[in-house]
């Protein structure tokens, strides 16, 4: 049997999609929707199963009936002139009907049940995060506990939390796959949405969960990311975790109080916040300079900036090399971002970081544990 250039075609456009099947299914993946680690997103999971295969029986179904069709009724050799000609079958028109409606009726009972229970209202014992969005970095609010921090959310197991998002800037969304589908961040509006990190979905603590910006906000929204650590309910807690954040940071010494030095005096501290939770005015009077285009904008607040994981909006590891690069050139790493922009020391050549003050910088950063 020849096989021409269609039958080619067909092969590689099989084997393409029989890969991002085997690729983009994979449960284990950092930010797989199927190795769900909450309530939320175990039942948005089952509502794609649902649809997913109630989509397969409709596909099954009416791909079956066209083959038969076309091979029951194909044109055979004896064969001359027109076939005869049907117009119209009220069986089966009625039959096409009421087939898709009883289809669509299986698959908006579990829907309607499932978006009501999700969109609920959380608790009155819910952990109230507010989170918004910058271009191009997330700020995590703790109102009830007087923490502050960027990039990095900290969330108890097993306790409902309340999510907040505001936008400071343009549309954002808000995308955490293992804990609860995406939610828009807009301007000059409140959404809501609520979630639980489970225990009985969990394995180990504390788990670190990958969320990110999921709307196009502009040059570096795929630099736009962020971790969910989870804490256990008896080592390791959320508690451990926000009496650590209110601890005062050791004095530096060295290169780093040197580093803390050139901090202040270079405008750093224009921007960013390092003791403790950037107080409202100081974030609303940041958000007002930048619109009047001030060289000042909101920063994040870099409190126990030390004990992250990861720095520049989730999208480095945080060691002393890729503080130091960061530092040297951040337009290089992240383009677009507003420090390189805005900050003196990148904006003028005369006042241009050395290399020492660059290292010494590094030392006061990592220093704050």
């Amino acid at each position: 049997m020849p096989r021409g250039p269609a039958f080619r075609l067909v092969l590689i456009a099989l084997s393409a999609l029989g890969l991002l099947l085997f690729f983009g299914c994979t449960p284990d993946h950092p930010q797989s929707t199927f190795d769900v680690a909450g309530p939320v997103a175990d039942k948005q999971r089952t509502l794609f199963y649902i649809i997913f295969w109630a989509a397969v029986f409709v596909f099954v179904v009416v791909e079956g009936i066209l083959l038969y069709t076309v091979i029951r009724y194909r044109r055979r050799p004896a064969e001359e002139g027109i076939p005869p000609q049907t117009h119209g079958n009220t069986r089966l028109e009625i039959g096409w009907t009421i087939a898709p409606a009883v289809v669509l009726a299986v698959i908006a009972v579990p829907t309607i049940i499932y978006i009501f229970d999700i969109s609920s209202e959380a608790g009155p014992d819910a952990l109230t995060v507010n989170v918004t969005g910058h271009q191009w970095w997330w700020e995590f609010e703790y109102p009830e506990l007087n923490v502050v921090t960027a990039n990095e959310m900290h969330l108890p197991v097993d306790r409902q939390i309340r999510v907040n998002l505001r936008s400071e800037d343009v549309i954002h969304s808000f995308w955490i796959p293992k804990l609860a589908g995406k939610q828009d961040v807009v301007p000059n509006n409140l959404n809501v949405m609520q979630f639980t990190a489970a225990k009985d979905d969990i394995d180990s603590f504390p788990i670190v969960l990958y969320g990110q910006c999921a709307e196009f906000c502009g040059v570096a929204h795929a630099h736009m990311r962020f971790r969910v650590v989870v804490h256990d309910s008896t080592e390791n807690t959320f508690e451990d975790w926000v009496a650590a954040y209110r601890q005062p940071h050791v004095p530096p010494s060295g290169d780093a109080a040197e580093g803390a030095t050139i901090f202040a005096a270079r405008g750093c501290l224009l921007c960013h916040w390092v003791e403790g939770p950037t107080p409202v005015e100081i974030r609303e009077g940041l958000s007002e300079a930048f619109l009047r285009g001030e060289p000042r904008f909101p920063a994040p607040n870099l409190n126990k900036f030390g004990t992250r994981a990861t720095f520049v909006a989730g999208y480095m590891d945080l060691n002393r090399e890729n503080l130091i690069s960061w530092l040297e050139d951040p337009e290089s790493i992240k383009p677009g971002n507003r420090m390189s922009e805005l900050a003196t020391v990148y904006t003028d050549p005369e006042s241009e970081l050395s290399r020492d003050e660059v290292e010494k910088l590094a030392s006061y950063l990592l220093s704050l544990e």
